[in-house]
């Protein structure tokens, strides 16, 4: 789709016909069957029995305090990620968008570890919280505690466009969000399957600990 404006500028960096072709036809013919084959392999699969009995009868959810309202609990879940790699992501950017050497891999590798672990523990605090208070309903929400940080990103290359770029013409524009919306999505699922991974490791350790159902 961003193609066809990129063509329309008559840029150099446009991707050719033939290679668009290409690309479909890898997708539809190599992508889109082994999805298939996979949710196939993936329902066929045997589940892992619980730790311990599940009552068929849903219990009543307690009222929550108002900062274990799902909204207010799941965007402040994102803060602690997104700090993890704010200072990086500001190089990043800049070699990105300002076509800046960036050399200091090593250090992207620690942080990226830093970002997992702080996903893993924010996720796992937070689901702690929410099982204290008697709410079983924890599997969207760590999932979205910890992804949350993917709106903090896109928010923070919004504020990076205004201040950082001299982007003039809507294509350029529309390349950058498009490009930058993309990589905020990506990062949110990154980030929230480690926070479900490890919630769901932590709830089945703790109830797998219990003796009496």
């Amino acid at each position: 789709f961003l193609n066809f404006f990129i063509w329309g500028q008559a840029s150099s960096g446009a991707i050719p016909f033939t290679t668009m072709i290409a690309l479909l036809l890898m997708w539809f013919g190599i992508s889109v069957p082994l999805v298939f084959v996979g949710a196939f392999f993936g329902f066929k699969a045997k589940l892992p029995d619980p730790p311990t009995r599940t009552n068929e009868i849903p219990r009543q959810i307690p009222k929550q305090a108002w900062y274990m309202v799902g909204v207010f609990n799941v965007l402040m879940g994102g803060i602690l990620p997104f700090g993890a790699i704010f200072i990086e992501l500001f190089f990043m950017m800049t070699s990105v968008w300002l076509q800046r050497f960036y050399y200091v891999f090593g250090f992207l590798a620690l942080v990226l570890l830093i970002l997992v672990i702080t996903c893993a523990e924010i996720s796992i605090v937070l689901c702690y919280f929410q099982l204290c208070n008697e709410d079983y309903h924890w599997w969207w929400r760590s999932f979205l505690t910890s992804g949350s940080s993917g709106l903090y990103l896109f928010a923070y290359s919004i504020m990076y466009f205004f201040t950082q770029l001299e982007i003039i013409g809507f294509v350029p524009t529309l390349l950058y969000f498009t490009y930058m919306f993309i990589f905020a999505v990506l990062f949110f699922l990154i980030t929230g399957t480690i926070g479900f991974i490890s919630c769901y490791w932590f709830v089945w350790a703790i109830y797998g600990a219990i003796k009496v159902d």
